[in-house]
């Protein structure tokens, strides 16, 4: 077993990595003082991969909506269900299937140790049925009704139908009615024993825990796993959007609306470049922003607006977006604004506010075990490291931004999506 602890000079914080003999990767980092303590336990395999090979095998193409339904699963065994076993230990337990991984998650202030049992022997014990698979499609597909009936879900996912012609990013985390309704106890074994390997999961702990804790409960209830090769595949897809405008009616009380720019995706984002990305959108758009006065003054916004920057496999965009009485004229603000300072060149003074903004951010968010440990999740999957952010960020130049702005928020390849009353004009 090789334990390397991982050390941040510039915030002075360290936690350590543990190559588990399982296959699993371990991340603990202790917070000295804290009482409670989070644990996430999570598999690189999301919504996205619906066409994967193991060792250059022949490809296997499974249903929309099959990793959610996973998850859902994976909570009932033959001795009870998982969520039972944690009330009698007091831990607050949840899960979730994004785009690109799934997560299995719990956090309490007392027993730990038998806790994190629970989390790593459920989710290591598969147990699949045609009745209990049958049963499930009913729960999964309201759900799907639910969030076919959420405005803030459709503006998303009309914009993304909008700007990607191919990848299944465009497609609901939890798939459709249609696409649930092939998914069978057989198929849900297939991919669990392809993607919840060891090799290809991550287990991160943060707060009032030890590596000797977590070194321990591993020991006893991880066993090795053959390590495979899983090959995912996706169609080709072009840098341009599909279209430039989506619009539907919804009974909403104020317009809502997403405007996306879709960025090229050859490769994930590096420290590097997340950390210039993060403070370009943070010049560009934050509450402090020249463009966020203009749009609060022009009565285009409310506190609702955002941004993000939105990566995964495949796919890149950036979002702004919030609700808005004209969202038109807020986009083409946005549009205008962009178009403004990639002609007339970023101010160095917003730069060092931005820089420090998300300097700050970024180290304030180590006093959060939940923060910690999901970043590390994440930042394992795309091949980053926490500390490695942190300096990035520190160490990013104005000249740096000003070269991510040009090659980035191209105003010829972004979709506006609008969810607005029907009888609501849009101007």
């Amino acid at each position: 077993m090789n334990i390397t602890e991982v050390k941040s000079q510039r915030v002075g914080d360290s936690y350590y990595k543990i190559n588990h003999p399982s296959g699993l990767t371990i991340y603990v980092y202790p917070k000295e003082g804290y009482k409670s303590t989070y644990a996430i336990f999570g598999t690189k395999y999301g919504s996205i991969n619906t066409c994967f090979s193991v060792d250059d095998g022949e490809k296997i193409t499974v249903p929309d909506g099959i990793a959610h339904y996973l998850e859902h699963k994976l909570f009932e065994s033959e001795d009870g269900d998982a969520f039972a076993k944690y009330a009698k230990t007091g831990a607050n337990a949840n899960a979730y299937t994004s785009f690109e991984k799934t997560c299995y998650l719990f956090s309490c202030t007392e027993k730990f140790e038998e806790s994190l049992e629970i989390l790593l022997g459920f989710v290591q014990d598969p147990y699949f049925t045609a009745q209990t698979v049958a049963k499930e499609q009913g729960i999964i597909g309201q759900e799907i009704k639910m969030y076919d009936d959420s405005p803030d879900w459709r503006v998303m996912f009309n914009m993304l139908e909008c700007m990607y012609r191919n990848h299944p990013v465009k497609i609901d985390i939890a798939g459709t009615v249609e696409s649930i309704s092939h998914i069978t106890a057989e198929k849900l074994y297939e991919v669990y024993n392809v993607f919840y390997n060891l090799n290809n999961m991550v287990l991160c702990v943060a707060g009032n825990a030890t590596v000797e804790q977590v070194v321990k409960i591993a020991d006893k209830m991880l066993k090795k796993a053959d390590k495979h090769k899983i090959t995912n595949y996706f169609e080709d897809e072009p840098y341009e959007i599909v279209k430039d405008y989506v619009e539907q009616s919804f009974p909403v009380s104020m317009p809502l609306f997403n405007l996306g720019y879709k960025e090229r995706a050859d490769k994930m984002l590096n420290e590097k470049e997340l950390a210039q990305t993060e403070i370009l959108l943070s010049m560009l758009a934050s509450d402090t922003s020249v463009l966020y006065r203009n749009l609060m003054d022009a009565q285009l916004i409310n506190s609702s607006f955002s941004y993000e920057l939105f990566e995964g496999p495949g796919y890149c965009s950036v979002i702004f977006g919030g609700e808005s009485r004209y969202p038109q004229k807020a986009a083409e603000m946005i549009k205008a604004y962009i178009s403004e300072v990639k002609k007339n060149g970023l101010s160095r003074e917003e730069f060092e506010i931005a820089q420090k903004a998300v300097y700050g951010d970024a180290v304030s968010s180590l006093n959060s075990v939940s923060s910690i440990s999901n970043m590390i999740a994440d930042y394992h999957f795309n091949g980053n490291e926490l500390f490695s952010y942190i300096d990035a960020i520190a160490n990013v130049t104005f000249d740096d931004v000003t070269t991510r702005l040009s090659q980035m928020l191209d105003n010829n390849n972004c979709t506006l999506s609008v969810v607005k009353q029907a009888a609501d004009e849009v101007k």
